[in-house]
């Protein structure tokens, strides 16, 4: 990963508001991360709604980190001429948590029919990142079948399943624990994250 990072962080309409919340709250900490292409599908905004008592898209992204962020810039999921669609834009990786298995089917089969699908079409085409943390249980054998078409195309599958080996107090820490990990898998790893150490 470059000293100066530029990430898309997609959210979709799958249980996991709280992984949405600490992976947005990490980006905009990190000082090597310098833009942050946030984007939040409409099938989401509802499950915000539901899990996190937030609603809105102009501000969701304020709302979660609770401050004004520079280098954050918010695209509505309709706005497919975003920079994020043309492979000509420089993004280094995108991260799509929590991933819907619609979301995944679509990328898995090429359709691009809105600026999250397009942006992880852009990703595939120029071999850049993307990093998909499904959300389901349990697996039908379409949803293996879309995760394996995706992964034979460059993805990453990054199921949503949070360790229990580092002793979570809270869902808290077992969000942050994820985000932890897969921030890790693109070359930012956080300080404090936890390392497993075998006696």
């Amino acid at each position: 990963m470059p000293a100066q990072s530029n990430i898309t962080l997609a959210v979709t309409g799958a249980s996991g508001s709280i992984y949405a919340a600490e992976i947005l709250r990490a980006l905009a900490a990190d000082t090597r991360v310098t833009k942050i292409n946030f984007v939040a599908s409409d099938n989401s905004l509802r499950v915000f709604a539901e899990e996190l008592n937030l609603s809105g898209r102009n501000d969701l992204a304020e709302k979660l980190l609770g401050t004004p962020c520079p280098k954050l810039k918010t695209h509505a999921e309709t706005d497919i001429g975003a920079n994020i669609a043309s492979g000509s834009y420089p993004t280094d990786a995108m991260i799509i948590l929590p991933c819907s298995m619609g979301t995944l089917a679509a990328i898995a089969n090429g359709l691009a029919a809105n600026l999250i699908q397009r942006a992880a079409d852009v990703c595939l085409k120029e071999n850049r990142r993307l990093i998909l943390c499904v959300r389901e249980t349990p697996f039908s054998r379409i949803h293996l079948r879309n995760m394996q078409l995706a992964s034979d195309a460059g993805a990453t599958i990054f199921p949503v399943m949070p360790t229990l080996y580092n002793h979570p107090q809270t869902t808290e820490d077992m969000a942050r624990q994820f985000v932890h990990r897969v921030l890790a898998h693109i070359g930012l790893p956080q300080p404090g994250a936890y390392q497993w150490q075998p006696d």
